[in-house]
């Protein structure tokens, strides 16, 4: 993302993508670091950028303006799901808001990175590392992480998921510019079985509270049942409980 973000800000157009075999401080959303040894997962970032002719109303502008970073994550959640299935058959599934899973192993996650130049947002960078090898995990994440391979049990082309992964990726894109935003978030709703009625607790301003998911409202928050009322969890810490 760092020189993903050095390229954008010099002038590179969006689909600008950086890869690499490793990183050395490679991270995650809330600081958390993202453990990406050498040649065992996919560590990719993807410049985009605005698109100054759907600014205005509606959700082609959310997608072009302020709200892309937030809508550029569910997509790419989205894409790389679709990703893994298609060309591994892995079964992966999409938690809110930028993990995917499998029975709640985490296999792959999205960090989006948004710079503005004041009110006006410049670049989004959008980082995802997959887990595809197996590895000895860290132990504080070692009971839930997982990789590709050690769930299927054989090895993958990481070359064909990466290009699928792009590809996918590219084709969200172009349906958030055209304002097709909801058709996008279907395609999550879909992958995300656990975004309805899944035991999940946050922090609120009075401190952690607890509920029960149900679904994605049209910007991408997570709605939640807490005391027969429907509250939106737009960002900070869930756990699934």
């Amino acid at each position: 993302n760092d020189l993903a973000a050095r390229l954008a800000a010099g002038g590179a157009p969006e689909g600008t993508t950086v890869a690499a075999e490793a990183q050395n401080s490679g991270r995650g959303r809330m600081g958390r670091t993202w453990f990406s040894p050498q040649g065992a997962g996919l560590y990719v970032s993807v410049v985009f950028r605005p698109d100054p002719a759907a600014r205005g109303t509606g959700s082609a502008a959310a997608a072009a303006g302020p709200g892309l970073p937030a809508v550029l994550t569910l997509a790419a959640g989205v894409a790389l799901a679709e990703a893994v299935r298609e060309t591994t058959g892995l079964q992966a599934e999409i938690k809110w808001p930028n993990d995917l899973v499998v029975e709640r192993r985490k296999l792959a996650g999205i960090l989006a990175e948004a710079s503005a130049q004041g009110t006006e947002l410049d670049y989004v960078i959008l980082g995802f590392g997959v887990n595809v090898r197996p590895v000895t995990y860290p132990p504080d994440v070692a009971h839930r992480a997982s990789s590709i391979e050690a769930e299927l049990g054989r090895p993958i082309d990481r070359g064909l998921l990466l290009a699928k992964a792009l590809e996918n990726l590219a084709a969200c894109r172009e349906s958030l510019r055209r304002g097709e935003t909801a058709g996008v978030l279907a395609r999550w709703r879909r992958l995300s079985p656990g975004a309805v009625g899944a035991r999940v607790e946050w922090r609120a301003p009075a401190g952690p509270v607890t509920g029960r998911t149900a679904g994605l409202d049209e910007d991408g928050a997570l709605l939640v049942e807490r005391d027969g009322r429907i509250e939106r969890v737009v960002a900070g810490e869930v756990i699934w409980l």
